[in-house]
């Protein structure tokens, strides 16, 4: 098994925005996710985010620690959850994601241990 994570990013705004039937079409959507992730592999950690107005932001510049209210970039979409999974390959892993609400971005990153990131 290969160790995934999905990264959802997605308007902050949408759920509000959407009407009771869209936001259960994606709780459902969720649920497929879920049982196909069961199917194929497990589910390691999974957890929504506070809003984008709490974040915190560090960051190191010329040599001076730098910390800022709000994300690391100006965009529309910000992460807002994520997926911690094992999945069999990265086919499998897209396939699954393509169960999950269309409105998201869905970055699929697989992880490495500390081991293979000392030889990368």
């Amino acid at each position: 098994m290969k160790r995934y994570v999905f990264l959802l990013a997605y308007r902050e705004s949408i759920w509000g925005e959407a009407s009771v039937e869209q936001q259960q079409s994606w709780m459902e959507d969720h649920e497929r996710f879920h049982a196909f992730v069961a199917l194929h592999g497990r589910t390691i950690a999974t957890a929504p985010l506070a809003s984008v107005s709490d974040a915190t932001t560090v960051r190191h510049i010329e040599g001076q620690r730098v910390v800022t209210d709000g994300p690391f970039a100006e965009t529309t979409e910000t992460v807002g959850g994520y997926y911690d999974i094992e999945l069999p390959s990265l086919d499998v892993a897209i396939e699954g994601a393509a169960l999950l609400p269309s409105g998201y971005a869905i970055e699929i990153r697989p992880t490495i241990s500390m081991g293979e990131a000392a030889t990368a």
